[in-house]
């Protein structure tokens, strides 16, 4: 078995990680760190073989294969560190880091102590992005994309309030999956332009956000994200030379681990008919079955990585790809113009 040691309990600890680290043949959740007692009941309660420990130091002095940090942002960079240095193989929740250099760093860590590097850009394994990724429409030239919310109330916490060095706001959280499947559906950025503001009174950090990214190939992707969207928009629409796709909802997996199931549960990960897409032309369209979320082959790649020598399941490379882009954003907001970026293979700074 793989002993993995678990870094924070908030959301993504308790909802994500925790959860499909269980339901993951080859993996046991060892320990997680957390200093908040309602957190520490939960983990007995839900996880009543896994030790609780106080500090990132606690956990690196136990036998450990595979360290997982979903703490706040700001420490994802040096928790990584610690833990690379310490010789554990990393997962790291998104965002990896705030800049592409600081990304890159912990490749080149990872690569000269030999260990696996991954992060948690799980969007990739929704049903309705898998499904999209197999759907003809001839050559593709617009893709928008969006994650909206209707919370005109805060919740208030670090990812609300937080400035720039918290790397809180909608930019770097959903930013982060909604420029990684642009990335990953239509290739390198050449241009960037993005708007952000504050919209809730009480929030320190953008809750509305824009992103028009220009591609190498020659399409474009809009990119919307929103807390204040009192109705929701398309989570999809992608018009090609064929045909579009249009997708309203989100993928389901995430309210399934909210509410306390696991994948491999009957029908895990699928969508009813009244939530598939439609594919084609005005007047000739038809619906499309979205295949099943699979949130759970994430970590299967993790388990395949460090047992098999598969590549992981996420390259940290192709993430480094997309904060150059969401920097390049966070830049072209806050100076009203747009980012030209090199599409080199790697990115060489944070600009």
């Amino acid at each position: 078995m793989i002993k993995v040691g678990l870094v924070g309990y908030g959301p993504a600890g308790e909802f994500f990680h925790a959860p499909l680290i269980a339901a993951t043949p080859g993996l046991r959740l060892d320990a997680v760190v957390t200093g908040d007692p309602g957190r520490a009941e939960r983990i007995g309660r839900d996880h009543p073989k896994t030790q609780i420990v106080p500090s990132a130091d606690d956990l690196l002095a136990r036998d450990l294969d595979l360290v997982v940090i979903a703490s706040p942002n700001r420490t994802h960079v040096p928790l990584a560190t610690l833990a690379l240095t310490a010789g554990r193989a990393v997962v790291v929740d998104k965002p990896l880091a705030a800049t592409a250099a600081e990304a890159l760093g912990l490749v080149r860590l990872a690569r000269e102590r030999g260990l696996m590097l991954t992060v948690f850009q799980n969007r990739r394994w929704d049903g309705d992005f898998r499904t999209l990724r197999t759907l003809d429409l001839g050559e593709v030239h617009r893709f928008e994309s969006r994650f909206e919310r209707w919370r005109p109330v805060p919740k208030g916490g670090w990812r609300e309030n937080g400035g720039p060095d918290e790397l809180g706001g909608l930019l770097y959280d959903l930013g982060s999956h909604l420029v990684d499947q642009a990335l990953r559906y239509l290739g390198p950025v050449t241009g960037v332009y993005a708007e952000t503001d504050v919209r809730r009174a009480g929030v320190g950090a953008d809750d509305d956000a824009f992103i028009a990214l220009a591609h190498a190939n020659g399409a474009r992707s809009h990119l919307w994200m929103s807390a204040v969207a009192g109705q929701l928009g398309p989570r999809f629409r992608v018009l090609g030379s064929r045909g579009a796709y249009t997708k309203w909802g989100l993928d389901p997996q995430e309210d399934r681990l909210r509410a306390g199931e696991r994948p491999g549960g009957p029908g895990w990960g699928a969508e009813p008919p009244e939530r598939w897409g439609v594919l084609g032309v005005d007047g000739d369209s038809r619906a499309v079955e979205t295949l099943p979320g699979a949130y759970q082959d994430f970590y299967a790649g993790v388990v395949a990585s460090l047992t098999g020598g598969a590549p992981p399941p996420v390259d940290p490379m192709e993430v480094a790809e997309a904060l150059a882009v969401l920097h390049a954003a966070r830049t072209s907001a806050a100076e009203s113009r747009v980012v030209t970026l090199a599409t080199d293979a790697e990115p060489a700074d944070g600009t």
